[in-house]
């Protein structure tokens, strides 16, 4: 039985932190006008369910999609 080769944990790492950064700045952007005065963790509960989402359906599958062959090289 051959093991299917898996992707470079470092090169994910990388990816979804370039792709995380302007998600959780938008949505930050986004939410601030109503999140004033709101208590911090309160703005994060706010934010985890479409960061979640947007990651989850969206992010994620477009590394794997456009970025594949860097993350299985090595």
């Amino acid at each position: 039985m051959q093991t299917r080769p898996r992707p470079s944990r470092a090169r994910l790492a990388l990816l979804v932190g370039i792709g995380v950064w302007p998600i959780i700045t938008s949505l930050l952007y986004l939410i601030r006008p109503v999140s004033q005065g709101w208590p911090v963790w309160l703005t994060t509960l706010a934010l985890t369910p479409a960061m979640v989402i947007i990651m989850v359906w969206g992010l994620l599958p477009a590394i794997h999609r456009y970025f594949g062959k860097f993350l299985m090289r090595g």
